[in-house]
């Protein structure tokens, strides 16, 4: 229940700082005889720079403030808030223009005119960052460099937003006006500071060194990580922590993995890695002592948020990372609650962490269910997708009392989320774990 009232609390924090802006707007002289339309107008363009602001916020992974939620879905808020900040932006100009055509005079090269070729260039800016954010994969940017211009472009509309505020200065010429502006701009140059310098210098001081690479079955590795120096972090089972390899934490260069090691045993930190893109298909490459950088953990798929008589496991593929970590960490604390993992691969023989998963049957009150799309000749077991069949046909007899964790591709946790819903299992015990942040 503390995880509701501070998801409240931050969310309150929220929307007071985005409609703060609103007020100072209504509040005191404002310029008269212009209208209704003309007044929402400039009070779009002060939510839309407020919004713009507290994007920083958002991906600045403050743990208290992630917690409530779970940082997967930070960034997915981040994401689609990100599309109605911009249209919330792109009303401001078009309702002033619609109002009044002359504006469009403002928009010529001339000294007087900066105020407005300031706003101009921040929507053009915007448009930018929301092309390559919506279509990187279909313009192929490679993650490093888009998130680099991903930074470069978001600051660069922001600081020509608040010039542009600053420039037109009609709305907040009181100084107590100017001084609300004025602390959202240090707070925001305060925050650059603890992102690009205060963080990456903690984890410079914290480094950890590779101990081993270990091959996995389906093209994937396990990285053993300790510390260096240091004790560590405590996390929670399936939490997972941004991961900095051949690089300082002072570059952006960092990716996100689960981490598939138990929570037993924070001296040892463990991410089991799939070879999918440029990053991870490097990972067999490894040496051990290598120094490595993490930062974390994060998230909030785990069993220890959700207690309960029971826990059920669906993995897809490497999916299967957080719930190693979580069945690791039960076996190591020798817990009697009954599992069900259901694991969909396409095959046997590529099944990540198949023989481990079997040894922990001996420890563990655990079934599992493999559900192969390619099954050997004589496969008795399930086969093709993870179905609604196949869950109802192996799913506990209590199974409203348990809690469900789900962690695959995107479309398969749709589905599964679907399949469970329809089964009539409360929504608040199903939880699931979105690798795709960006």
């Amino acid at each position: 229940m503390k995880y509701v009232y501070w998801g409240l609390f931050w969310v309150s924090v929220y929307l007071v700082i985005v409609l703060a802006p609103q007020f100072v707007l209504l509040v005191g002289p404002v310029p008269a005889g212009n209208g209704f339309w003309w007044d929402f107008s400039i009070s779009l363009g002060f939510a839309g720079a407020a919004m713009l602001c507290m994007m920083f916020f958002l991906t600045a992974r403050f743990r208290r403030a992630t917690v409530p939620f779970g940082i997967d879905l930070i960034y997915y808020f981040h994401r689609h808030i990100s599309i109605v900040a911009f249209i919330i932006i792109l009303a401001h100009p078009a309702i002033l223009l619609a109002l009044d055509p002359g504006l469009f005079d403002m928009l010529t090269p001339a000294p007087a005119n900066w105020p407005f070729l300031t706003g101009a260039g921040s929507v053009v800016v915007l448009s930018l960052l929301l092309i390559a954010s919506l279509w990187r994969k279909q313009l192929s940017f490679h993650y490093d460099g888009w998130r680099l211009g991903h930074i470069i472009l978001a600051t660069l509309a922001l600081v020509l937003a608040l010039l542009h505020i600053e420039g037109i200065g009609n709305y907040i010429a009181s100084p107590w006006k100017r001084a609300l502006w004025t602390i959202i701009l240090i707070s925001w140059l305060l925050l650059l500071g603890y992102i690009r310098l205060l963080k990456p210098w903690t984890m410079l001081k914290h480094p950890y060194t590779v101990e081993r690479i270990i091959q996995e079955k389906g093209d994937a590795w396990t990285l053993e990580l300790c510390p260096k120096g240091h004790k560590g972090f405590s996390f929670m089972p399936g939490q997972f922590a941004w991961l900095t390899l051949w690089n300082s934490p002072f570059v952006l260069k960092e990716h996100p993995f689960s981490i598939s090691s138990s929570a037993k045993h924070p001296e040892r930190i463990a991410f089991t890695i799939k070879e999918l893109g440029d990053f991870t298909k490097r990972i067999k490459y490894v040496q051990p002592d290598q120094t490595a950088y993490l930062d974390g953990p994060y998230g909030s798929f785990s069993i220890d948020r959700h207690p309960a008589l029971g826990y059920v496991f669906i993995a897809g593929g490497i999916g299967i990372a957080p719930i190693l970590g979580m069945l690791r960490t039960l076996e190591d604390r020798r817990d009697t609650s009954q599992l069900v993992l259901f694991y969909a691969y396409s095959s046997l023989d590529r099944m990540t962490g198949i023989e481990e998963l079997e040894h922990m049957k001996k420890n563990l009150r655990l079934r599992i269910i493999y559900v192969l799309n390619d099954p050997p000749p004589d496969w008795h077991g399930e086969k093709g997708f993870i179905t609604r069949d196949v869950l109802q046909r192996n799913l506990p007899g209590k199974k409203m009392h348990y809690e469900y964790f789900i962690c695959g591709p995107e479309a398969m946790i749709r589905l599964m989320e679907q399949y469970l819903h329809g089964l009539k299992i409360p929504l608040h015990h199903i939880h699931s774990e979105l690798f795709n942040l960006v």
